[in-house]
C-alpha cells in the first residue's frame, strides 16, 4: 500500500488522488443570479445533503486557481443569498459539461449549454427545466476554508421548495432511482451513471439487534469459501432458528438428501456445507442458510 502526506504533494497531485478515490460524488447544478439579474449556471461535485430537518444542502465552490478570485456562483450567492440546486440526469450530462466551462462574468450558461430556464416559486434564480429534481434554496452561511488561490468555500443553504418530476415518484410516494437516472462524478474525466447494476438494495432491519460477525460460529467466520459480503448477510440476521424449526427443516426431502450425502472427511464436508450456504445466499434466503448451519451442528461459536 502506498502512503502519501497531503502537505508533501503539489495541488494537482493532491486533487487527483482525492477526486479519484472519493466517489462517486453527486453533482449540484447551481443556478444563481448576479446583482444585475443575469443568470449563471455551474456544476459542483463537492456536494451533498447534510440535514433533512431542517433540509440543508452544502456544496463547495473554490476560488480560481490563478488569481484567487471567487467564481461567479460564489459571488452571486454572497450578493443575493438565493440559489437553485438542480440534479443532473444522464440525459443532461453532455450539456452540463458545457455549462461548466470558465466563461467571462455575465455570460449566460443556460444559453451556452442549451438549457431551459424555468421560473422558481420563492427565489429569483431560475430552475433548470430539464432537471427532474430541483431545490430552491436560501443561503444560511458561507464558510471560507482558506485564503490562497483554489481555496474552498462551503456554501450552506436551506431548501425552501422542492420540485420533482412526477415520473420519478413511485407508487409508495418515494423517489425511484431508476427513473431519476442521475450521474455522479469520479476522478479525471470519469463519470458514473446511477442505473442498471449500479443500483442495489441492502435491507437491514433497524428495530432489532443483528447477530453480528461475532454471533456466527467460528467455522463459518473463518470460511475460505464465503466472502465478507456473504458473511455479513448471515450476520445481519436477527436470530437463530428455533429447535423445532430446524428439526422440521431437516425432514424436508431435499435437505435430508443433502445431509445424508455429505462427505465423511472434515475438509470435504466443510466445503460442501459452505458452498451450499453460498448457494442459499445467492437465492437471497439467509434464514434458510442459518437453518442449514444449525442442521449441520455448526452453531457453536
Amino acid at each position: 500500500m502506498k502512503t502519501f502526506i497531503p502537505k508533501e504533494l503539489d495541488a494537482r497531485q493532491r486533487s487527483q488522488f482525492l477526486l479519484g478515490a472519493i466517489g462517486p460524488r453527486p453533482i449540484a447544478f447551481v443556478s444563481t443570479l448576479d446583482k444585475e439579474g443575469r443568470p449563471n449556471l455551474a456544476p459542483y461535485s463537492f456536494f451533498n445533503i447534510f440535514s433533512s430537518t431542517p433540509p440543508v444542502l452544502i456544496f463547495s465552490a473554490n476560488s480560481r486557481l490563478r488569481e484567487g478570485k471567487p467564481k461567479d456562483t460564489l459571488q452571486n450567492v454572497r450578493e443575493t443569498g438565493e440559489l437553485v440546486i438542480n440534479m443532473i440526469t444522464f440525459a443532461m450530462a453532455r450539456q452540463m459539461t458545457l455549462a461548466g466551462l470558465d466563461y467571462e462574468h455575465g455570460i449566460n450558461e443556460f444559453v451556452k449549454a442549451g438549457f431551459s430556464p424555468l421560473a422558481s416559486q420563492q427565489v429569483k434564480p431560475f430552475r433548470v427545466k430539464e432537471s427532474l429534481a430541483q431545490f430552491e434554496c436560501r443561503l444560511l452561511e458561507i464558510k471560507t476554508l482558506g485564503e490562497q488561490p483554489g481555496a474552498a468555500n462551503l456554501v450552506i443553504a436551506e431548501v425552501i421548495v422542492m420540485h420533482f418530476d412526477e415520473r420519478i415518484i413511485d407508487s409508495d410516494h418515494k423517489i425511484d432511482p431508476y427513473q431519476l437516472d442521475l450521474i455522479g462524478r469520479l476522478g479525471n474525466y470519469y463519470y458514473t451513471r446511477v442505473q442498471g447494476d449500479c443500483i442495489f438494495e441492502i435491507v437491514q432491519p433497524r428495530s432489532s439487534q443483528a447477530l453480528g460477525m461475532d454471533g456466527l460460529p467460528e467455522s463459518i467466520r473463518t470460511s475460505r469459501i464465503l466472502s465478507g459480503q456473504e458473511l455479513a448477510i448471515l450476520a445481519g440476521q436477527t436470530q437463530w432458528p428455533g429447535k423445532e424449526e430446524v428439526e422440521a427443516y431437516m425432514k424436508e426431502e431435499a435437505v435430508a438428501g443433502f445431509l445424508i450425502a455429505l462427505p465423511v472427511k472434515q475438509a470435504a464436508r466443510s466445503e460442501a456445507i459452505h458452498r451450499k450456504i453460498r448457494a442459499l445466499l445467492k437465492k437471497e434466503t439467509p434464514a434458510e442458510a442459518l437453518k442449514l448451519i444449525a442442521a449441520c451442528g455448526l452453531t457453536e461459536a
